[in-house]
């Protein structure tokens, strides 16, 4: 079963990369042209994805980063977090699901949901006017934030030793994993969302992560084709970081599984915080205005 799983993330991430690679060839002349930094985005690509590989957030740390620094309008903002993830997210994925520890039946379901809610999302959240975008990051960056304080103070239980879900537990854990598949789409991630979710359900902490990237890398893969047939997103933060974002994934598997990253979470959430802050304040003095 693992390596089906492994073939069908190959499989749907070579699917996202057909229509991308389709999409930079049509519009080559077009995007070196977009406004984000060539320069930095090497950099940028690395540690947010290094970063990323060790639970701080890359939906987090680039909606607090992109808008500051004008990369991307808060209209493509949406797409571009999820069409730049899915091919660092593929490598976490191929690097971590070695064994499963999850019943079958449970994954499967879970990684369903997830993958539904992607593919229906693109399609409403291109309609979205650019405030309502903006409400919907600013609660994603408090989420966030939210969360990674929840897991410091261990807000979050997870002491759980199931391998398996049924009844209205796995009912319910479907339905908020396809809600979570949807909000990807408006810029919220979804993976302390369901690692909170399964350990609230009794999963023992080692099934999390299958179910976690699981429905992450098919949820972000579906998403993203819809936005690249859609072009609402950043064509070129989404090159660097399928290149330079992998790198940061190996380099954390595979060099740096030691790192301390507390100091960092505390930073992170610093920043998260000062950046919903800023974009609700903006928001309100528009309104007001």
């Amino acid at each position: 079963m693992t390596k089906i799983l492994l073939g069908l993330i190959v499989f749907i991430n070579l699917g996202f990369l057909f229509y991308f690679v389709r999409d930079l060839l049509d519009h080559r002349s077009e995007v070196m042209t977009e406004p984000a930094a060539t320069w930095a985005l090497p950099f940028s690509s690395f540690l947010i994805f290094l970063l990323s590989t060790f639970g701080i957030s890359d939906f987090a740390i680039s909606t607090a980063l992109y808008p500051k620094v004008k990369w991307v309008s808060i209209k493509k903002l949406p797409g571009t977090l999820n069409t730049q993830c899915v091919i660092p997210v593929a490598a976490m994925a191929l690097s971590y699901i070695t064994a499963i520890t999850v019943d079958i039946k449970t994954l499967a379901i879970c990684i369903i949901a997830a993958v539904i809610g992607a593919y229906i999302g693109p399609r409403f959240v291109v309609k979205l006017p650019t405030d309502t975008i903006k409400k919907f990051v600013t609660a994603g960056l408090l989420i966030a934030a939210l969360m990674i304080l929840a897991g410091k103070f261990n807000w979050i239980p997870a002491n759980g030793t199931a391998t398996s879900l049924s009844g209205w537990k796995l009912v319910l854990t479907a339905v908020l994993l396809f809600v979570y598949g949807a909000l990807n789409n408006i810029g919220i991630g979804s993976y302390a969302l369901t690692m909170a979710t399964v350990y609230a359900m009794g999963l023992n902490p080692s099934a999390a992560f299958p179910i976690m990237m699981g429905a992450a890398t098919f949820s972000v893969s579906t998403s993203s084709i819809q936005f690249v047939k859609l072009a609402d997103y950043s064509r070129k933060i989404t090159l660097f970081t399928s290149t330079f974002g992998v790198l940061g994934v190996l380099v954390a598997v595979f060099f740096v599984k030691s790192l301390d990253t507390s100091m960092l979470q505390w930073l992170v959430i610093v920043v998260l915080l000062y950046s919903a802050i800023s974009m609700a304040l903006s928001l309100r003095q528009k309104e007001e205005a």
